[in-house]
Formats: structure tokens, C-alpha cells, sequence
């Protein structure tokens, strides 16, 4: 939370942490904040508060983060401007009303398709899925480990590029590599791509993500911790993991630390696993994803 409270704290707001209180107090003035880690969520909060305070408050990101914020807030009328990794927005004194659609989310879908992906026999169409481009790195990255994902029928809804998902069971899969930008892009991803480079065929490094550190959980630990405890071969860096593949996995009793993107990927681990995998804690999918474990289910 330091790095949301301190930029508002720049802007004039009364904001305390811990634990987190944030009492009103207008004008705010616009600043320059360049966050050291890239993150999206940051980058709303600061461009949010901007919206009320004098003057132009800009956010300037190491490397590109999703642009949800940006494009909703231009839709409604702000006076939101980009260029490069510099984003700007001045004072509104009203929003437009819309109606908008919201797109399935591909950190949601991307459970599915690494299990379609990697279990044997799989087939599976996900429809209506955001394919922003500043969201759609963990598609390609798939693609170039071998696995197969197509996009059909793609259209645009209230702005968001969107698109239906096939996806099959992959053939020869080949090792991959991530860091800096492209981390910064399938950040909420990369857990469950941890469990797919444990399949690869190869040593897989995934680095640039020290935001992990400091998400629900520290997800870097706890990925390795629980990958580990059913086989695979993974170790923990400062940003990210090393993982050798493929690895054959057995089940076991992991920790989820509360944490709802370790659940569902260690799930994906449990769907590739011989024998049973107990997850602790299970229930936190249900703060982004109710019913996951429903839907798991009816997919088997």
C-alpha cells in the first residue's frame, strides 16, 4: 500500500497506512509520479486522483502496464492524453455517463488455457475474452512455447478489443523466456505460467517480476514452495523462478497463503498431477473468481 499512499500523500490527500485511511482533502495538485515497479493498479490510483486535482498529474512507467483505466476514462470524456510510457490527465469537472460492457478477463482465462493446453485430449472455446494488447502477452508467449491458441471472430465492445479463444492440446512444447516488459504485462499470469514451464521441455526463465513480491502474497515463494512439493523442478530468484521441464507431478497438500492466483494455478498443477492435491485456503478464488472450482468441475 506504501506505493498508492505516498503519491496521494504528494497530491495533498490525508493518507495513512498502516492500516489504510484516507480522508478528504480538496484541492489536491497534480504531480509527476514515476513508480519504480511497474503497476497498473498504481497508475489508476494516481490517474483517478488526478481527476480532482489542479493542474495536469502524469505517471510515468518504467515499462508499459495495462491501459483498462485510460480507455474507460477516455470514453467517459476526461482529458486523458499518452505518449510513450508518459500517461496525462487533467481535472474534469464532469464524467459522461456510458453503458459498457465488460469482456471476460484474460488473467481469468488464463488457467484454462494452460490446462487445455496441457492436459491430454482437451479442446476448449472461451468466448468473449479481452484481448487488449496490453494484456494479450501471455497468449503469445503460449503460442511460442508450441501450444495452440487461436482468435476468432475479433471484434471491438465499449473500446476493448475482445475476442473468442480456441484452444487445443499442444504437441512439442518448447521452453520460454520473460522479463522486464513482457513480466510487467502478464504480471497476475505468471503464476500459472510457472506451472506450464514446469511441462516444457527445457530450462524456462521467468524474471523482471519483483512485483510478485509484494502482490496477496509473496508469489514468488509461494509458487516454488508449492510446485516443489509436488515435483516439480523450480527455483525462486529475487524476480521470478527457473523452472526445468517437463517434470512429472504428483499431488499433494499446498498452501494457496490466501492468495486467489496461487489457488487457481496450483488447481492447474492438481488437473496434471497423478493422485490428489489438497489446497489449503482454497476459498480465496472467490475474491476474482467466483466459482472457479465450480466451473473446474464441470469442465473434467
Amino acid at each position: 500500500m506504501d506505493r498508492v499512499v505516498t503519491p496521494l500523500r504528494e497530491m495533498g490527500a490525508d493518507a495513512q497506512w498502516p492500516p489504510l485511511i484516507v480522508g478528504g482533502r480538496l484541492p489536491l495538485h497534480g504531480i509527476e509520479h514515476r513508480p519504480a515497479l511497474p503497476s497498473a493498479q498504481v497508475k489508476s490510483a494516481v490517474l483517478l486522483a488526478g481527476l480532482f486535482a489542479e493542474g495536469t498529474t502524469a505517471v510515468v512507467e518504467p515499462v508499459a502496464t495495462r491501459n483498462h483505466t485510460e480507455l474507460m476514462l477516455t470514453a467517459m470524456g476526461a482529458d486523458v492524453s499518452v505518449e510513450g510510457l508518459r500517461v496525462e490527465i487533467r481535472p474534469a469537472a464532469r464524467l459522461a455517463p456510458l453503458d459498457m460492457e465488460i469482456p471476460g478477463d484474460l488473467s481469468a482465462a488464463s488457467f484454462w488455457l494452460v490446462a487445455s493446453s496441457l492436459v491430454n485430449g482437451s479442446r476448449l472455446r472461451i468466448p468473449n475474452v479481452s484481448i487488449n494488447p496490453t494484456r494479450s502477452a501471455l497468449i503469445d508467449l503460449l503460442r511460442v512455447s508450441g501450444m495452440t491458441i487461436d482468435i476468432d471472430g475479433a471484434r471491438s465492445v465499449s473500446g476493448e478489443p475482445v475476442g473468442d479463444l480456441e484452444v487445443g492440446t499442444a504437441a512439442v512444447l518448447r521452453p520460454v523466456s520473460v522479463n522486464g516488459t513482457m513480466a510487467a504485462e502478464m504480471i497476475d499470469e505468471l503464476p500459472v505460467l510457472a506451472v506450464a514451464a514446469s511441462q516444457l521441455a527445457g530450462t524456462s526463465h521467468i524474471t523482471g517480476a519483483a512485483e510478485l513480491r509484494v502482490k496477496e502474497s509473496d508469489r514468488i515463494a509461494a509458487m516454488a514452495d508449492g510446485l516443489s512439493a509436488m515435483g516439480a523442478d523450480i527455483t525462486a530468484v529475487d524476480d521470478g523462478w527457473v523452472v526445468k521441464g517437463p517434470r512429472h507431478l504428483e499431488g499433494a497438500r499446498v498452501r494457496s497463503h490466501r492468495d486467489h492466483r496461487i489457488a487457481m494455478a496450483l488447481a492447474v498443477a492438481g488437473l496434471l498431477a497423478d493422485g490428489t492435491t489438497e489446497i489449503e485456503d482454497a476459498e480465496c478464488v472467490e475474491i476474482s473468481y467466483p466459482g472457479f472450482f465450480d466451473q473446474l468441475e464441470s469442465l473434467c
